[in-house]
Parts: structure tokens; C-alpha cells; sequence
């Protein structure tokens, strides 16, 4: 509707409670001069119904309270991608995931610090796949509660996060195909990975998990089992030449 508006200052009152399906995708897409997002009381979303709404909106500095506790397929998919004003993240307060659902929502959000918590603890397929990827001014990821994964749930979440210091708590101990694939990729400050409790490998779950993670020193896997097919290809490739690396006393496998 507004898309590619490049000297819209002002958005029109969004006073719709239930939407439709792709019903605001786009819609202010690439409106460069847009600062403040208009407000989304909406607590019925539909399935894409917010993708890409403010994609390329690089001086939108304040984000509209996302109320809904109920999700639908790709709903707020690359929302915010490319905003790179935005500092703050609004709340996501639902348990209950949707495929796709956050997918690249911040993706190229180069300026965001604070992050939303995400306390769901049974994930699905894509949920939060490159949600945060390239967010360079990251320095602490927040809380991964989740226990039952699903593919490539947590695929390129985090990856070219070149500041972020600190990473999250990986608790599930069974794994799904690519959960992990490229998670930390090229995240350039990490020191110290975060604990791996799972024992048994699912398909391409840790590829390339911290490739180029130069500065990564300390990592601690307890997994015996690596027959799944191509489960750690290149994930410790680029790490520093030096540190120290923990494995379980079962594991007959050798770096």
C-alpha cells in the first residue's frame, strides 16, 4: 500500500483487532523517512498477515507493542528486517510458535541491543531461523528455555553477530535435523560456546554451528554418538587454533 513511500513521516491508524491473511505484508515497506510505527491492537493474527511490514524502514527507531498470544504460519516474518535505527525489540509474549513464525523478523537490525524474550519451550520447523542474523550490535542473546526442537528451529538465529559476547544456554538433549545449522556462524567476540548436553547427533544439526567464530577458545560436548549424516560438518571451522575442548569419557571419536 506504502511501499517504496520514501518521504513518509507519518503512518495511518491501524485500528483492526482481527486480521487477514497477508493482510499488512509489505505495507510500509522501504519507507525510509518512517520513525514510529503505528500502533497493532490486533490480538487475532493471520498467516503473514505482518511480513515484511516495515522491512527496509531505516529510521524507524520505535517498534509497536505486538499484544497477540496467538500465532499463525510466517505472521510477523521479516518484520523489522533491514531497520536499522531500531534499538529495542518489542515484547513476544506467546509460548505457543507457528512455522516460520519470527523468521528473519530482525534480520539487518544493525543498531538492536535489547531483545525480546522468547519463552517457548517446544519450538517448530524455521521458527527462529535467522531471526537475529546480522544484528552487529548484539552483545547478549536472550534465554532459550526451549526443550523439544524441531527442524532447523535455531538455523542462522544469531549468525554475523559480530559483538555478541555472550550465548545462550542450550538445554534440549534431543535434537532435530539442522536445529542448529549455523547459529554462531561468523559471530566474530564469541569466547566460549555454550554447553552441548545432547549424546546423540541428529542430521546436520551442529553444520557450520560456529564457523568462523575466531575468538571461540572453549567448547563442551558430550555426544558419543556422530553417525547421523553430516551432523558436524565444519562446525568448529575458523575457531581459534587454541583452547580447550571438553568431550565426554564414552566418545571414541577424535577432533
Amino acid at each position: 500500500m506504502f511501499e517504496g513511500c520514501t518521504a513518509l513521516v507519518q503512518a495511518p491508524e491501524l485500528r483492526a483487532t482481527s486480521l487477514g491473511e497477508s493482510c499488512y505484508s509489505s505495507m510500509f515497506k522501504g519507507c525510509t523517512a518512517l520513525e514510529h510505527a503505528p500502533a497493532l491492537p490486533s490480538l487475532y493474527i493471520n498467516r503473514s498477515c505482518y511480513a515484511q511490514m516495515f522491512s527496509g524502514c531505516t529510521s524507524l527507531v520505535q517498534a509497536p507493542e505486538l499484544p497477540a498470544t496467538t500465532l499463525n504460519d510466517e505472521c510477523y516474518a521479516a518484520m523489522f528486517s533491514g531497520c536499522t535505527s531500531l534499538v529495542q525489540a518489542p515484547e513476544l509474549p506467546t509460548v505457543e510458535l507457528k512455522y516460520r513464525c519470527y523468521k528473519q523478523m530482525f534480520n539487518g537490525c544493525t543498531s538492536l541491543t535489547t531483545t525480546p524474550g522468547l519463552p517457548a519451550t517446544t519450538l517448530v520447523e524455521e521458527c527462529y531461523n535467522e531471526m537475529f542474523q546480522r544484528c552487529t550490535s548484539l552483545v547478549q542473546a536472550p534465554s532459550l528455555p526451549a526443550t523439544t526442537l524441531a527442524q532447523y528451529c535455531y538455523s542462522y538465529m544469531f549468525n554475523g553477530c559480530t559483538s555478541l559476547t555472550q550465548a545462550p544456554s542450550l538445554p534440549a538433549t534431543t535434537l532435530a535435523q539442522g536445529c542448529y545449522t549455523e547459529m554462531f556462524m561468523n559471530c566474530t567476540s564469541l569466547v566460549q560456546a555454550p554447553e552441548l548436553p545432547a549424546t546423540t547427533l541428529a542430521p546436520y544439526c551442529y553444520v557450520e554451528m560456529f564457523s568462523g567464530c575466531s575468538n571461540l577458545n572453549h567448547v563442551k560436548a558430550v555426544f558419543t554418538d556422530i553417525s547421523a549424516e553430516g551432523c558436524l560438518n565444519s562446525w568448529l571451522y575458523n575457531v581459534s587454533p587454541t583452547g580447550t575442548f571438553i568431550k565426554s569419557k564414552d566418545a571414541t571419536w577424535t577432533n
